[in-house]
């Protein structure tokens, strides 16, 4: 029987803010293999803090204090790629590629679209050169992407959904090519096992009592390889997490 192999995705929302908000009792309590993050919002030689019994990879913005990714884990990997290899994307840090042996682990951060939709096209652009990159990944090994994917796809994944229609995270161009993504050759990890579950989200506005009131969206995800489904034991959410605005998420496989 192979070992089981725990992964937690977790937007941060700056990693020294969260720090002091609870990120190391998750990295205690849930002892992942390899923990993804995005929106570190620092360079590494700005902390004062360390993870004994993990590696470290970091992919900093180059603008202080904004976006960023990291992996953290257990197992070093085969090799470690950065950036998605547009300049216009990789300045801001938003991707890191850590081969492992039976599979390849993808950290993203996709661009928030703003308000007015005015980084819309950006935004598509990056999606387009992300699915890009993937299917050359799944050339080599099945593949598993997890990240602050930006999108609530379908009405289920918020709240509210009539009222946000055309609002950025949920226009019908970024559910679009959310899809098309999942049609390269993925699948929703947490729809794999809760296809009906309502009220499961993974981010809550600070306005309005939002999280109190669970007035969310699920945003951030584990997007499997279909190649794998087999050997996926299961998926979570962990809204129990308080250290940011988004809570972490989950996966096991086999």
């Amino acid at each position: 029987m192979r070992e089981l192999m725990k992964l937690i995705s977790w937007n941060v929302n700056g990693l020294r803010a969260c720090m002091g908000k609870g990120f190391m009792e998750v990295l205690e309590k849930e002892s992942p293999d390899a923990i993804c993050l995005q929106e570190t919002k620092m360079q590494r030689e700005q902390a004062d803090f360390d993870f004994p019994g993990y590696r470290e990879y970091w992919n900093s913005a180059e603008k202080k204090g904004y976006s960023g990714t990291a992996i953290f884990s257990k197992t070093e990997p085969l090799s470690v790629e950065y950036g998605l290899g547009e300049e216009d994307f990789d300045r801001e840090g938003r991707l890191i590629v850590a081969e492992y042996e039976d599979f390849i682990l993808v950290t993203v951060y996709t661009p928030n679209s703003q308000r007015e939709l005015e980084r819309l096209g950006f935004r598509m652009r990056f999606e387009d050169c992300l699915r890009e990159r993937l299917a050359r990944l799944r050339e080599r090994k099945p593949v598993v992407v997890c990240g602050d994917l930006n999108v609530a796809h379908r009405p289920i994944d918020l709240k509210n959904d009539r009222s946000n229609i055309g609002n950025a995270g949920y226009t019908y161009e970024e559910r679009g090519k959310f899809s098309e993504l999942l049609a390269s050759g993925f699948l929703d990890s947490y729809r794999f096992f809760y296809p009906d579950r309502e009220g499961a989200y993974s981010w809550w506005s600070y306005m309005n009592n939002s999280r109190a009131n669970n007035t969310g969206w699920r945003i951030d995800y584990f997007l499997a390889d279909q190649r794998l489904a087999p050997r996926l034991k299961e998926a979570v959410i962990y809204p129990e997490y308080l250290g940011s605005d988004h809570c972490p998420v989950g996966l096991t496989l086999e």
